[in-house]
């Protein structure tokens, strides 16, 4: 999504048993293996390995003007990136480079400033073929007092929303969600106002862990499918499913009356526009509220292949079609993502109505 000094990371995360993350090395495709620190400390242990099937550069797909961005500046920006100095914590924002930083941290075109925190570490115990953050069977434990230290730092920020996420910790009984109930309330205790979003993994469909982070004070439950039923299986790790992310959303919804929530996808990975309609139906059939799509940028030669660069029209396209069919909000656009300032104002008036509906009709 520890004292002051303590480094806060973001990616997402994947919980499941202590007993069956030791099964990891068999499952995982070879371009992830490449993270893996092997002896537990470290990625890249044994060099480069070979190219799996669906990595690699495609000489063809070029990267097209729309997705370069200007260099972030502005007032509230400055403050922002001087005060995670001081404090030598990390967001998403900054250790994955993303391009809305400058838009986020300002607060764009509603005045609504943003900003993505990640927690329990910077070492996933899961190995996607999208993403690059280094993994192990056994990263450190998590900082008991991250949480309020997290909340403190927060609150002297001039930030609106918040979004919580982490790695994936299989390696923890309930795969962090403990961890972050209590970095919610700790937060919502000392500034009541401010929004937060926590984006969780699977937890293997753990029930009892979405019950924990449904109930923590959080305002918008964000897990993401990441792509199209069909491709389920090249891009994520083995370990996460279609059917499973589904029930995921499905009862956060229903665990909590008036919950928010939200998913995203990546564009440009080889699904037609098909899958694509039938994966947004699938989210409606279950009430998912917002929306986000984006294009697939490839970190490096070892990830999964960028098969096209969807065109801005056409994400304009997906954003009417999302609309269309019941989402409450779609952020559609190149340089979205699943953090990315999805309609804050949008949600911050969505849960306002929400919560005077649920009063009305206690009364």
């Amino acid at each position: 999504m520890a004292s002051c000094k303590t480094k806060i990371y973001l990616v997402k995360i994947r919980c499941e048993s202590l007993d069956s993350a030791s099964k990891i090395d068999v499952e995982r495709p070879q371009s992830t293996k490449l993270m893996d620190s092997g002896s537990k400390n470290g990625p890249y242990p044994g060099g480069i390995p070979k190219m799996g099937p669906f990595t690699g550069r495609d000489p063809n797909v070029k990267k097209p003007e729309w997705l370069r961005q200007k260099a972030p500046q502005g007032q509230r920006f400055e403050e922002v990136k001087q005060s995670l100095s001081r404090l030598n914590l990390n967001t998403v924002c900054e250790e994955a480079q993303c391009p809305n930083i400058g838009e986020c941290w300002n607060g764009g075109g509603d005045g609504i400033a943003t900003a993505t925190i990640m927690l329990l570490g910077d070492t996933c115990t899961r190995g996607c073929r999208f993403c690059a953050v280094k993994t192990s069977r056994n990263p450190a434990p998590p900082d008991p007092m991250e949480p309020e230290n997290t909340a403190k730092a927060i609150a002297s920020w001039g930030v609106d929303y918040i979004v919580l996420t982490s790695v994936d910790r299989d390696d923890l009984p309930d795969g962090g969600s403990g961890h972050f109930a209590q970095t919610v309330q700790a937060m919502k205790k000392l500034k009541t106002e401010i929004m937060v979003e926590c984006l969780t993994s699977d937890f293997q469909g753990d029930l009892k862990a979405i019950d924990t982070l449904v109930h923590s004070e959080l305002d918008v439950f964000a897990h993401n499918i990441e792509t199209v039923k069909r491709l389920q299986r090249i891009v994520r790790d083995p370990r996460a499913g279609y059917e499973q992310s589904l029930s995921v959303l499905r009862h956060a919804k229903l665990s909590k009356e008036g919950m928010i929530t939200k998913s995203s996808i990546m564009l440009g990975l080889g699904e037609t526009d098909e899958e694509l309609k039938e994966a947004l139906a699938d989210l409606r059939a279950i009430d998912v509220d917002i929306l986000t799509l984006g294009q697939y940028l490839q970190p490096t030669p070892l990830h999964l292949t960028v098969k096209e660069y969807v065109t801005p029209e056409k994400f304009a396209f997906w954003k009417e079609y999302g609309e269309s069919i019941g989402f409450r909000y779609v952020a559609s656009g190149p340089l979205v993502r699943s953090s990315y300032r999805a309609g804050e104002l949008f949600v911050k008036t969505m849960v306002k109505e929400r919560a005077n509906q649920t009063a009305a009709s206690s009364n």
